[in-house]
């Protein structure tokens, strides 16, 4: 049986973790950039991840595409068999990846720019030396928190941190861009959020 110590202790690592996370200007940058593409080239987001950091990517890709900023996951895996070419020339690419070593969005970035030159790609990861980070145009490092899995391996405290920086990309643009309760209410008719939203913009 797990004591309440016990998981306080979690919850206190997994705390510190998101306390650490380095913030620099690299994210206003990637504020810009996406601004620049998305809402004034009329291009979009594309996000893309393997394994946990690919379920990460499409939750932060689901939560832009529904406070205004367009937005799609891109699999690694499915790119090189056709998918890759969702991809057009306005817009920006942000790759995620802890070790900064997955094969298959490395190999993202080269089969990218093979199609657009200029494309931008911004790294989310926790290894700012290695060759994903050095290669994109924009590194957000995590900080590298040491995962809370007792087998130091399970991508736990590595996939919190990621979380919370795609929740910091998504607040930040929200205001860049003003976007409002009504803007909310018309991209998410149903649901308890589509009524709150809808309630509040007729306030």
């Amino acid at each position: 049986m797990q004591s309440d110590e016990e998981i306080a202790s979690i919850l206190r690592k997994e705390a510190e973790a998101v306390k650490r996370i380095p913030i620099d200007d690299n994210v206003t940058k990637t504020i810009d950039l996406i601004v620049a593409h998305t809402h004034s080239r009329h291009g979009k987001v594309i996000l893309s991840g393997m394994g946990k950091a690919g379920q990460i990517a499409v939750n932060i890709a689901t939560t832009f595409s529904s406070t205004g900023t367009p937005a799609v996951f891109l699999h690694p895996a499915e790119a090189q068999h056709g998918d890759l070419g969702v991809i057009q020339p306005d817009d920006v690419l942000i790759l995620i990846s802890n070790s900064g070593r997955t094969r298959e969005i490395i190999e993202i970035i080269d089969l990218a720019r093979k199609l657009y030159a200029d494309i931008p790609v911004v790294v989310i990861t926790g290894n700012k030396e290695s060759q994903l980070a050095t290669t994109a145009d924009l590194c957000i490092w995590t900080g590298n928190p040491d995962e809370v899995c007792p087998l130091g391996l399970t991508p736990t405290t590595s996939t919190t941190v990621m979380t919370v920086i795609g929740d910091i990309l998504v607040v930040l643009l929200m205001k860049r861009i003003g976007f409002t309760a009504e803007d909310y209410a018309k991209r998410h008719h149903g649901g308890y959020l589509g009524g709150k939203s809808r309630s509040i913009s007729h306030t």
